[in-house]
């Protein structure tokens, strides 16, 4: 079966084609990070724009690298939501129109669908169930998976997500677009302790042996699994504005630094607390932000620490791209209908 996957949930128009689940022919993404550096962040009506003119291009190079054409294709999977209304609807609009024209039947995917199963495009692929921490500038939210296609949100971030907060602070330390692999590059030659950023746990603290005081282990039952970054970005500003008062030079690798290591800090410990709490012994790392090298780095010792087998796909896998797609479409058609061409995008996650 070969499934041509389609996302265009925000700034990357991106295609591939999937033979079955577990051959990968093609993964075409197309960036617009250029067009929007200059504005500090994505322009939703300049996204949508370039994803016409892109859209049909990706598609047309994913079938070329395949080596396959439209009349081989068994199924388009197409992002429905979430993201930008207009991004989606670029792509989803294309997508039933293609279907339409060739008759091939396509199917809606939810974008978390996509990142929650896109390491499965790895050759090392877990077990389920797995506890999944999925982290990108749009979301931060834990899931228990006990199958392909079925999720169970366990937490969320209730104000910014952490992509979200690593491009404000980039921001606010005049950092380039976009900011979050720019803020883990200077924090590289900086001291992660230089600067005692708060963490919000969001429950009651209490200390666990061989942890630090600023990584709690509560009662099961007590702990909040949601998150909350826009105290830590203010805390940043506001020892950026103290030192300015006090004609102190910015250490900005120990900025950068500290402030990583606060947000690392609660989306491991709140992950591994899901897993201790749901006896899941498999840990699954996903989403943009889990590209991070300092992220993937403390996942995997502090699973290594309490013996869960631990997983992540390649930093290509992690950002947007069609491949995670085609996967979920593939795996959901197999329990569900095609999708009406009445069928809309819609802005939050349904999972």
């Amino acid at each position: 079966m070969l499934t041509l996957g389609i996302e265009t949930s925000c700034d990357d128009t991106a295609a591939a084609v999937l033979r079955n689940s577990d051959i990968l022919l093609s993964s075409v993404v197309s960036s617009q990070d250029q067009i929007h550096t200059r504005f500090g962040g994505v322009v939703p009506e300049l996204a949508s724009r370039q994803h016409l003119e892109s859209i049909v291009p990706i598609v047309t190079e994913a079938l070329d690298r395949a080596d396959v054409t439209l009349q081989d294709i068994d199924l388009i999977a197409v992002t429905q939501g979430p993201g930008l209304i207009g991004s989606l609807l670029v792509g989803f609009s294309y997508a039933k129109a293609l279907s339409y024209v060739t008759r091939i039947p396509f199917i809606g995917v939810d974008h978390m669908a996509g990142h929650l199963l896109a390491v499965f495009l790895e050759e090392d692929k877990p077990d389920f169930p797995y506890i999944a921490l999925i982290v990108s500038g749009g979301t931060s939210s834990i899931y228990l998976a006990r199958s392909h296609i079925s999720f169970s949100l366990l937490g969320r971030t209730r104000d910014d997500a952490a992509g979200e907060a690593f491009d404000k602070v980039a921001k606010l330390l005049g950092l380039p677009y976009p900011g979050g692999p720019r803020v883990s590059a200077e924090a590289i030659a900086g001291n992660r302790s230089a600067i005692k950023f708060p963490r919000a746990w969001l429950g009651r603290s209490l200390s666990f042996p061989g942890a630090s005081d600023t990584r709690p282990s509560l009662a099961v039952e007590e702990e909040s699994l949601d998150f909350s970054f826009s105290g830590l970005k203010t805390a940043v500003l506001n020892h950026c504005n103290q030192a300015k008062q006090m004609d102190i030079p910015l250490q900005l690798a120990d900025i950068c630094a500290s402030f990583q290591e606060a947000v690392v800090d609660v989306l491991v410990e709140k992950t591994l607390l899901a897993a201790r709490s749901h006896n899941v012994q498999t840990v699954v790392l996903g989403g943009g932000v889990s590209a991070n090298l300092r992220l993937r780095e403390a996942m995997s010792s502090r699973c290594q620490q309490e013996g869960k087998a631990f997983f992540v796909p390649r930093p290509s896998f992690c950002t947007d791209n069609g491949a995670m797609i085609a996967l979920a479409g593939f795996y959901y058609s197999r329990d569900s209908t095609p999708a009406s061409y009445e069928q809309d995008v819609y802005s939050r996650s349904q999972l």
